[in-house]
């Protein structure tokens, strides 16, 4: 008969391959008793029901002897069931161990894990126990700073490309496609910055729709990837990483650390709930009953306490040694929580910040919760990167025609120092953008004044009301030629403005090419051919000048500097000039359509010019030999094309 032994306390949390067996160490303040569930090696039948036998304060632990890789398990916990104090345990509730690595099937959602009493075996997925794969590629001590990201869904990135065997699309085995590893370096990509792969589960209400999270920002663990994305587990990540760092491009994981699928009090008891959901999650300070809701997700994980925080830092650190170079973590704000609001000198910031494997990690936040006081962006810590909203939205205002924008895109052009210059940072905390997964995409922007949801089934009440788009005269599809010129000439103009920018430029997959999600700007239930890339549809002339945007940025490395500009020195870093030459008074930004950013550099000089007006500008250069090396839309002597942007070089 098994049993589990006492043993020395284990170093890590979690399942543990030792000489002798499987080390078992569960964290629970709250809970009375931790158990064990045996499965059998196909994960259907219950074999045994084990508890913990030692405890050494909110550490419950033992050793199973002679157990080795390949078994599968789960927990349940005993406690008090005593909602309006926080606790909900519940042992008829089988439980992913939150430090699983390996799990053996996605997770799906049922109305029984939320049933107080409701046995819950035949619904969740088992932890096998294995020892990690290690990339030796890439360490985060060793990653180099990104110069041009490209988000990327695993799912909807390869599920249509016809160079991908259908067996491996949806998987990051398909990312190692010859084809895909080739179109990332035309494009020029430096890292890949992969939306969540952790093991998530559906939100409850979308099963009844027929809809299916496609985003995966709805974790259930952090450290397990989830099976439909990694059949192979924790080595198809780590031989994504390192086929990556051989092609020189770096892989950035975006994690979810602020919220998990258990949701609010009506959602399911799946890991974290059920093993002390009080220590957990935050709770009201005035009713324990009530779970805070910073993330819109129901509740937010209290990153604040040592536990969680624990658990966030070795997760962390978990992907870093598969080869990851660094992470985006969604609603980043929530990382900067505590009792009393967000501060940059949070635990898990200064946590982060000393530690020898993750300070020396790209970190790049999302600087927004839906807290109070939840925009936070240019709060975050150095050496944080930041997505910077606020690029986003004066840029999408500026080329809309909204008036007297001409001013703010100028600051968001040349590297945002009115968010990050105060707090001793570059323009590379900037991470610029125009779209992004949420939202809009390019085509999109400039084809529908209003968003489409219906699809989504919820009346298109979700998604964000105000995208600051334009559908250049008709709403959607159109086979005016004429119109689909006007919004070709947008979206390029979209696309120079972005890579002329100081900062750090970021693209969502297939806006390179023009893809299009039909005005959904919330397409996250959207796992089907919505949100999957429509490769043979692809415009190459589109990514052919996406491309030649990059090459640009790496030739000519002005355009990429970390620095902010000043108007001083001899010549000036930067002059800031009307189409004529002449200097912009501060009076006259607000009625500007058409301006130029002359950029001197110790061995090169550069000219930028913008023209937002339906019409061509008169253009006069500044003295000297001057050479166009780019132009979004055509050429045009003595004059700047309408809707365009324009780069010279003095020669």
């Amino acid at each position: 008969m098994q049993r589990i032994i006492p043993c020395a306390r284990p170093l890590s949390i979690g399942a543990s391959l030792v000489d002798d067996g499987v080390c078992f160490a569960v964290f629970s303040r709250h809970g009375t008793r931790v158990f064990v569930c045996l499965f059998d090696e196909a994960g259907e039948t219950e074999l045994a029901l084990l508890p913990l036998p030692c405890r050494d304060g909110d550490i419950h632990y033992g050793l199973l002897e002679g157990a080795g890789a390949g078994m599968r398990y789960g927990l349940r916990v005993e406690g008090p069931w005593q909602p309006e104090r926080g606790h909900r345990f519940d042992p008829t509730k089988l439980l992913v161990d939150p430090y699983a690595t390996l799990i053996d099937r996605p997770f799906r959602w049922d109305p029984a894990l939320a049933r107080h009493g409701a046995e819950t075996a035949a619904l969740v997925p088992r932890c096998i126990v294995q020892p990690l794969p290690v990339s030796g590629e890439v360490r985060a001590s060793e990653a180099t700073p990104p110069t041009f990201l490209y988000e990327l869904g695993v799912r909807s990135f390869s599920m249509r490309h016809p160079a991908v065997p259908p067996p491996l699309r949806g998987t990051l085995v398909a990312l190692r496609e010859p084809s895909v590893i080739a179109h990332l370096q035309r494009l020029g990509v430096s890292h890949v910055e992969l939306m969540p792969v952790a093991a998530w589960m559906d939100e409850r209400h979308l099963p009844p729709l027929g809809l299916a999270n496609a985003w995966g920002y709805n974790p259930v663990n952090f450290f397990a990837l989830d099976p439909r994305l990694a059949p192979g587990g924790p080595v198809d990540l780590a031989a994504l990483c390192a086929a990556y760092a051989e092609a020189g491009i770096g892989v950035i994981l975006d994690i979810v650390l602020n919220h998990t699928a258990e949701s609010d009090e009506f959602g399911g008891t799946v890991s974290l709930r059920g093993l002390d959901n009080a220590v957990y999650y935050r709770h009201a300070a005035d009713d324990p009953a009530r779970l805070v809701n910073d993330t819109g997700c129901g509740h937010t994980l209290a990153l604040n306490r040592a536990p969680v925080l624990r658990l966030a830092m070795d997760a962390m650190r978990h992907w870093l040694r598969l080869g990851i170079a660094g992470f985006r973590f969604d609603l980043g704000t929530v990382m900067g929580r505590t009792e009393t609001g967000f501060t940059p000198d949070a635990p898990l910031f200064g946590a982060i910040l000393q530690d020898p494997e993750l300070a020396h990690a790209i970190l790049i936040a999302e600087p927004w919760d839906i807290g109070p006081g939840g925009y936070r962006l240019g709060d975050f810590p150095a050496p944080f990167a930041e997505w910077n909203g606020r690029y986003r939205d004066d840029i999408r205002r500026y080329w809309r025609g909204d008036a007297g924008m001409a001013g703010a895109l100028a600051t968001r052009l040349a590297g945002s120092s009115d968010l990050f210059a105060n707090k001793h940072r570059g323009p590379q905390a900037s991470i610029n953008f125009i779209a992004a997964h949420d939202g809009f995409t390019l085509r999109d922007l400039v084809s529908y004044e209003r968003k489409h949801n219906e699809a989504n089934g919820e009346g298109n009440r979700d998604g964000d009301n105000d995208s600051h788009s334009w559908n250049c005269g008709i709403e959607g599809p159109t086979r005016d030629a004429s119109i689909e010129a006007v919004r070709g000439r947008d979206v390029r103009a979209l696309l120079a403005t972005l890579f002329l920018s100081r900062g750090i430029p970021m693209l969502t997959a297939g806006d390179e090419f023009g893809r299009t999600q039909h005005g959904n700007n919330n397409a996250y239930a959207q796992d089907n051919p919505t949100s999957w890339l429509d490769w043979e549809r692809a415009d190459d002339e589109l990514t052919a000048l996406v491309a030649a945007l990059a090459a640009l940025r790496r030739r000519h490395t002005l355009l990429a500097a970390d620095t902010f500009l000043t108007g001083t020195g001899e010549p000036p870093d930067a002059r800031w000039l009307k189409a004529d030459a002449t200097a912009i008074a501060d009076q006259d930004w607000a009625g500007l359509d058409a301006f130029c950013l002359l950029l001197h550099g110790a061995t090169e000089s550069l000219l930028i010019a913008l023209n937002r007006s339906m019409h061509a500008a008169a253009m006069t250069l500044p003295a000297g030999r001057w050479e166009q090396i780019f132009t979004s839309d055509g050429r045009m002597e003595g004059m700047l094309p309408a809707r365009s942007v324009t780069l010279w070089r003095k020669v």
